[in-house]
């Protein structure tokens, strides 16, 4: 099958497998697929600490369930990409350990404290919904149905984000002001977490003419704002000053200055260059390594045939 054909027959869950794609195709499907990946695994790791630091048993039983859910999730992806023949999940995993996979740009900022987490699990796991329930009808059929299970267990993870919010919106006065400062300080990574301006975009005009993406950059980042600066100030957050948010009076309609964000920090976090995000790197790095010796052993007792589990050294 050629491009031009691909682009004709371009749908909803129009291609699997079994078809001859083109390498252009493939190639664009396995990034595109890849990225998704590999910022469930990094979103797994920045929540991880929190299984610990949660204040009830509840709470650590919700964010264990979480995390499990979001590592499961890369995994599946991972899968997903794997169909399209370009790379291997072991490639990918160790493209993500050694630096080079890429992912999104919430992910490779640090979050230290309690009253950070509704920004992930709620705005930015709300973002991702807006996203995710877009590629539910993807062209790549391996990737719409990933999308089908995902898009389930995060709607219960936007609900776990919004429960922890209403909770310290209810809490002490110093409760609600952490809250605010999170925010004033997660908002404008939140409002990038869509991409780059449309024009700015490399990615977009090829993977909407192939069926990989249905929506714009600009056009989710907008539903997003309409859906969340109300339910941000429901919980009793004011929406910060900068970037600044413009309302339609006619429409109701939200939209960002966009030239109020940071866009030379956003691509510095894109060439895995931002200090942070370099550590987040680093500490996916190291947990793989400190788990080798248990692929290892694996992979020496499916070679021998054996029923006897090997042991280690």
């Amino acid at each position: 099958m050629d491009i031009a054909t691909v682009k004709e027959r371009a749908g909803p869950r129009q291609f699997s497998p079994k078809d001859d794609m083109p390498e252009e195709y493939r190639k664009a499907a396995t990034r595109m697929i890849q990225f998704h990946a590999n910022s469930e695994i990094m979103g797994a790791y920045l929540e991880r600490p929190f299984i610990r630091q949660a204040p009830s048993l509840d709470r650590k039983l919700a964010f264990s369930a979480k995390v499990q859910d979001e590592i499961g999730h890369g995994q599946l992806l991972y899968r997903a990409a794997e169909s399209l023949g370009i790379k291997t999940r072991d490639q990918m995993l160790d493209e993500l350990a050694n630096g080079e996979g890429k992912f999104l740009n919430c992910f490779h900022y640090e979050m230290e404290n309690w009253w950070e987490t509704p920004m992930i699990a709620f705005f930015v796991d709300g973002a991702a919904m807006r996203r995710q329930a877009t590629l539910k009808r993807t062209s790549w059929e391996p990737y719409a149905h990933a999308m089908d299970k995902v898009c389930f267990e995060e709607g219960f993870h936007v609900k776990h984000g919004e429960d922890i919010m209403r909770e310290l919106s209810m809490g002490s006065k110093k409760e609600q002001e952490l809250m605010q400062e999170a925010f004033e300080e997660w908002w404008p990574r939140i409002i990038q977490f869509f991409g780059p301006t449309n024009e700015k975009s490399t990615h977009h005009d090829f993977s909407a003419e192939v069926g990989l993406k249905t929506m714009t950059n600009d056009d989710l980042r907008n539903a997003f704002l309409n859906a969340y600066i109300p339910k941000a100030k429901k919980y009793g957050l004011e929406i910060p000053d900068e970037p600044r948010i413009e309302r339609d009076e006619e429409t109701g309609t939200y939209k960002v200055r966009e030239d109020d964000l940071d866009w030379d920090e956003f691509f510095q976090i894109a060439k895995n260059s931002y200090e942070p995000g370099v550590g987040q790197i680093n500490g996916r790095k190291h947990a793989q390594d400190a788990a080798e010796w248990v692929r290892d052993v694996l992979d020496d007792w499916e070679s021998s045939g054996s029923n006897t589990p090997v042991a280690a050294d």
